[in-house]
């Protein structure tokens, strides 16, 4: 392996990993005896210069990515969806540190920043990740930052269970997935996503065929947990509520673009190598045959798979998040139920500019809004020590502003018009419909429709509460103007995004050029 050209492919999470140590150092060496406020500014602020220079590192990485020597087989992947879910995944880590500035979860801010820096270079880890090994080490390091920093509220007990919980299920879901890659690896001798579906393509797994379609179970339950699917959603509901406003935005934005960047990779593995580029299968793998009955399974299996999870995290999601009184919890399950409209898109996946380009568009933007809305409910929960329905009540008279960011940020995960969920939406059904002309996709589509419209009764209940049933306390709720100016911005950015959709939709597709 050259090294060189390992440092030069992983630029963006060593501009991270410096960046948190350097923020140890000035919190720890010189900041200590400081006020908290301070330490938190320089921290966060430290930790989003950090961002910027991994921002501007990525386009440095080598655009064909990174591979074993004289093999050919992809290490870590360049260009198209890696790098636009590693520029996504690094501006909303930033927003998310920007929210720590008026947090008083804990007094061990620098500590708190190193760990999101760190969990932040493993989701770009994730989302370059071409071997079955790279995968796992950018998942377990992303994970085990995330398990910290849902315990982060020492004095809570609530986020100590809500940890203990997320750590348990996270390993259960580990121990799934690496079955399932150790399964693949003796299928086919390969731990590249690229060489185990050449070996499938060419029917060197015909005899392991039931083993693949145990390993396809196992990977899809494990990561089925990291995305938050039904019927893998048991620890979500509780580390929304338990872990601190920020790092529940953290959980709830970076993760999911980096695990939903993986299954796109597995998706275009399964798809492109092969429907795309027939004359490239043939000269690497010496083969001039159909695909085997194998792999044509394999495809199917995964597919049907991915059918069954989105119907079943769609309802479960949206019939769940009705019967909830904690906004933090609505969320929880509100996550799980966009988690079936992505997979819905992937489950029908086809590697084109349309499809790709839609599923992005549908995780960056949720991700940006959920930044969002978990930073209005931890200022709500500052002020009232609560995150239940009833601490909203009367918003609009106390914190007009907070009022108007919840407003558009809630209607645009409902997807109503012209706010950016509704342009979400729209772009990843009609990417299905395209796909698939089948009855099924049909149907399905018609499930998720029916399910965003269930999905505008429990957003409503907590604008009903701001905007229409009176206040009990109308004192006004004292809000950090950087967190302010943070959550005013999401709000202009969603409303933007929808306004104009091919602003977003256009510098996507620039990651796929002859597509």
């Amino acid at each position: 392996m050259n090294y060189l050209e390992l440092f030069r492919a992983t630029l963006p999470e060593t501009a991270l990993e410096i960046a948190a140590l350097l923020v140890l150092v000035v919190d720890l060496g010189f900041l200590r005896k400081a006020a908290l406020t301070v330490r938190a500014g320089t921290a966060a602020l430290l930790g989003v210069a950090g961002c910027a220079a991994a921002l501007w590192m990525v386009p440095m990485e080598p655009l064909g990515g990174l591979s074993y020597p004289g093999t050919g087989e992809l290490l870590l992947a360049g260009g198209c969806t890696a790098t636009a879910a590693q520029i996504g995944i690094l501006a909303l880590t930033a927003l998310t540190l920007l929210l720590l500035i008026e947090a008083e979860f804990t007094r061990h801010v620098g500590e708190y920043v190193a760990v999101v820096l760190m969990a932040a270079a493993g989701g770009l880890l994730i989302s370059a990740a071409q071997d079955l090994l790279v995968i796992f080490i950018g998942l377990e390091l992303l994970s085990l930052g995330l398990y910290i920093l849902t315990a982060f509220a020492k004095r809570s007990g609530a986020s100590a269970e809500a940890a203990m919980k997320y750590y348990l299920f996270g390993g259960m879901s580990a121990a799934f997935l690496l079955f399932g890659f150790s399964y693949l690896y003796g299928i086919t001798g390969t731990t590249s996503l690229h060489q185990i579906m050449l070996a499938l393509y060419g029917g060197n797994a015909y005899h392991a065929a039931p083993l693949m379609y145990v390993a396809l179970v196992m990977i899809a339950a494990g990561l089925g947990f990291k995305v938050a699917t039904a019927p893998f959603h048991l620890w979500v509901a509780d580390t929304y509520e338990g872990a601190p406003a920020p790092a529940a935005a953290f959980i709830a934005s970076v993760s999911k673009v980096a695990s939903f960047a993986l299954l796109i990779s597995i998706g275009t593995a399964a798809v492109h190598l092969f429907d795309g580029m027939p004359g490239k299968v043939e000269a690497v793998a010496g083969i001039h045959l159909n695909p085997q009955p194998v792999y044509l399974g394999f495809r199917n299996a995964w597919s049907e798979l991915l059918v069954v999870l989105a119907a079943v995290s769609m309802v479960v999601g949206n019939l769940a998040a009705l019967a909830q009184v904690n906004v933090r919890r609505l969320l929880a399950y509100s996550a799980v139920a966009h988690a079936g409209y992505i997979l819905l898109g992937l489950a029908f996946f086809s590697y084109s500019s349309l499809s790709a380009a839609a599923i992005l568009y549908y995780v960056l933007t949720y991700g940006l809004t959920t930044i969002g809305a978990f930073g209005v409910v931890g200022v709500v929960e500052r002020a009232t020590g609560s995150s239940r329905l009833d601490a909203f009540l009367g918003l609009h008279k106390r914190s007009p502003l907070l009022a108007a960011v919840l407003l558009v940020l809630f209607l645009s995960l409902a997807g109503i018009p012209p706010l950016v969920g509704f342009w979400a939406k729209f772009n990843l059904f009609a990417a299905v419909l395209s796909v698939q002309h089948s009855g099924v996709a049909l149907v399905l589509v018609a499930l998720a429709v029916a399910m965003s419209a269930v999905s505008l009764y429990y957003y409503l209940q907590v604008l009903k509460r701001a905007y229409v049933l009176p206040a009990v306390d109308e004192t006004a709720i004292p809000v950090h103007p950087t967190t302010l100016a943070v959550l005013l911005l999401i709000a202009v950015a969603v409303v933007l995004l929808g306004c104009f959709p091919a602003l977003l939709q256009g510098w996507i597709a620039g990651f796929y050029p002859g597509m």
